[in-house]
């Protein structure tokens, strides 16, 4: 008289004793029903399936729906069903980049929740970067003395893609 996932105890088994039987839930005890068969869930997210740094959802608790639950990396859209999802995000390889021209990016951490960690460092000038967007690179054409001696040199748009 009990469903799947259930014991059923019945306490006094006389001919003249009906329906004081007790269904209880196999993976919760504290669930229990007399006389029909009790509600049991069955919440695949509560053993943490999918680890640290991960978002669990079981759509169905049913005791027979099993493998449904996914993992999905915390501030992310990567996700996995019926399993860990493996997490990674290098902020680097983003289209559009995260650099300007002539840029190095660095993401010293690709865990999925480490977001705006990386570095844009000036290729022209390693001491120029910024943290989570592109640096300020200026490139002085005149630093070199392309005019010569005696010669004054200006550069009027110090922008890395401007040459000549």
């Amino acid at each position: 008289p009990c469903g799947t996932g259930q014991t059923c105890n019945d306490p006094d088994t006389a001919a003249n004793k009906l329906h004081d039987f007790t269904c209880t839930c196999d993976n919760d005890k504290s669930v229990k029903k007399t006389d029909g068969p009790a509600t049991c869930t069955k919440d695949e997210c509560s053993t943490n399936p999918c680890g640290t740094g991960q978002d669990c959802n079981d759509p169905n608790n049913s005791p027979s729906s099993t493998g449904d639950y996914t993992c999905t990396c915390t501030g992310t859209t990567i996700k996995v069903t019926g399993g860990p999802a493996t997490c990674t995000n290098d902020e680097c390889t983003a289209m559009p980049a995260p650099c300007g021209t002539g840029q190095t990016c660095n993401d010293p951490d690709t865990a999925a929740n480490m977001l705006h960690d990386f570095t844009c460092t000036c290729d022209n000038d390693k001491s120029v970067k910024k943290t989570d967007g592109p640096a300020t690179c200026t490139k002085d054409e005149c630093s070199t003395n392309p005019c010569g001696t005696g010669q004054d040199c200006n550069d009027p748009n110090n922008s890395p893609s401007s040459t000549g």
